[in-house]
């Protein structure tokens, strides 16, 4: 079992997009728009299964399908019902061994199908993302005071417009039985252990999406290609622990900064559809090692 923890920390670190040790996960986000009938919401389900190799040697292989509702309701200067629902979805493959004692090492490529899918698909609505990462885990081990994990890596995503690898530093570290703290990108939190079933945290984290849009429209006299909502949030967190691997979470809070736009063929601001702080909640159920 302590393996396979490792492995499934070394696997959502790469990822980017869940809690670590998250086996299987069915969410909630919700977004209004400020002084507006607007909604942002997405219903998300991510599955993931481990393959031992050989000893301390995994192919991780997982999905992540996101369902994204925009809810414009208000007056807008073009036909919005190309932006209805949008559609990602990723699939996770991850290779990870151990280099010596302390460290681990693991490659992650992540395809990606994100799209309007309101027409035929095509090469635009696919995006390439993945990395390399070095992790040394120290939280099983019985000769630290206070257990630890420290992750460095290059991720490349596609999505970002950023042709060259950007770098990731992630680390966790536990104070003591009751508290525990991460610090690194796409989230930051310090949590407080109430018991074994209750937990509660303070946040600081990213969310957001890119895709295609294949109806593309004009919008005052510009073509656009696509869209992107990009949030910085902040709050609070609450986690209950119904069974050993079974969970339930809330997320609440605002948003910090706040950018939905629609974008040419080169990713160009066209259009804002919104840019005012707002509320925020994410909830859902997962299952964990």
């Amino acid at each position: 079992m302590k393996k396979i923890v490792t492995v499934f920390c070394v696997f959502f670190s790469l990822v980017l997009n869940a809690q670590l040790t998250d086996i299987a996960r069915i969410e909630y986000s919700f977004i209004p728009k400020g002084n507006s009938d607007d909604q942002y919401t997405r219903v998300r389900a991510l599955i993931n299964y481990p393959i031992e190799l050989k000893e301390d040697t995994y192919f991780v292989i997982g999905t992540d399908y996101n369902r994204i509702y925009l809810n414009l309701n208000d007056n807008y200067p073009f036909n919005k019902s190309f932006l209805e629902t949008i559609t990602v979805i990723d699939l996770n493959l991850a290779y990870t061994y151990k280099m010596n004692e302390k460290w681990r090492v693991a490659y992650s490529i992540s395809p990606r199908l994100a799209s309007t899918l309101n027409e035929k698909i095509t090469n635009k609505d696919f995006f390439i993302n993945g990395g390399v990462f070095f992790i040394k885990d120290r939280t099983k081990a019985i000769d630290v005071e206070k257990p630890y994990r420290l992750i460095l890596g290059l991720t490349y995503n596609t999505t970002t417009g950023i042709p060259f690898p950007l770098p990731l530093v992630s680390y966790y570290r536990e104070l003591n039985k009751k508290w525990s703290y991460t610090v690194g990108i796409p989230r930051m939190n310090l949590k407080y252990n109430i018991n074994e079933k209750n937990n509660l945290q303070s946040f600081l984290g990213l969310d957001g999406y890119f895709a295609h849009l294949q109806r593309p429209t004009s919008v005052n006299g510009n073509q656009v290609d696509n869209i992107s909502l990009s949030v910085i949030v902040a709050g609070l967190g609450y986690e209950y622990q119904f069974a050993k691997h079974l969970v339930w979470y809330a997320y609440s809070g605002a948003t910090l900064r706040m950018n939905n736009v629609l974008r040419n063929e080169n990713r160009e601001n066209v259009f804002t559809l919104d840019n005012v702080n707002t509320f925020y909640l994410r909830t859902g159920i997962k299952f964990k090692i």
